[in-house]
């Protein structure tokens, strides 16, 4: 199962208005469960069972690692609609460095170009680098680090001038 099918049952879940679907496969152990309006993602990976062979690393899941973007609506009382909004592609922990001892990829002020790393998500052990799809300079972080994203969840405000 992939990326895309994973994201794709999440979306199908939360339309469908049930509360709680299992997924079990040989390899793959997926719980998502709804309520209060909030969709709350678990995904397991199973440990892969003793006497078969184990996959090697190249043929593990790909995960996307562009950002989307999408014009970004008003978020608050600030004219937020002429920034441009970079979007998690994928589901997982967020994080602003690339390791604890690390700087962060970007900060406030930081100009980026197309293709600069932003950050990393991290989703079934895999750490996805998250790049810019746009030129401009990083105007707000919207995602504290270390914390879960949602597929399509905003991550930084862009500004493309």
């Amino acid at each position: 199962m992939d990326i895309k099918e994973i994201q794709n049952l999440i979306k199908f879940v939360a339309k469908s208005g049930a509360s709680e679907v299992k997924l079990e496969m040989e390899d793959v152990k997926i719980t998502i469960r709804t309520g209060s309006g909030k969709t709350e993602t678990t995904i397991v990976q199973a440990a892969p069972m003793q006497g078969l062979p184990q996959m090697p690393a190249q043929q593990a899941p790909s995960a996307p690692v562009v950002a989307a973007e999408q014009a970004a609506a008003p978020v608050s009382d600030n004219d937020d609609s002429k920034f441009i909004t970079i979007k998690s592609p994928i589901i997982g922990t967020f994080y602003r460095k690339p390791s604890p001892d690390k700087p962060n990829f970007v900060e406030v002020g930081t100009e980026v170009k197309v293709g600069d790393t932003v950050c990393v998500i991290e989703a079934m052990k895999l750490f996805n680098e998250i790049e810019s799809e746009i030129s401009g300079k990083i105007v707000k972080v919207l995602v504290d680090d270390s914390s879960p994203v949602e597929f399509d969840q905003p991550l930084f405000l862009v500004d493309p001038s």
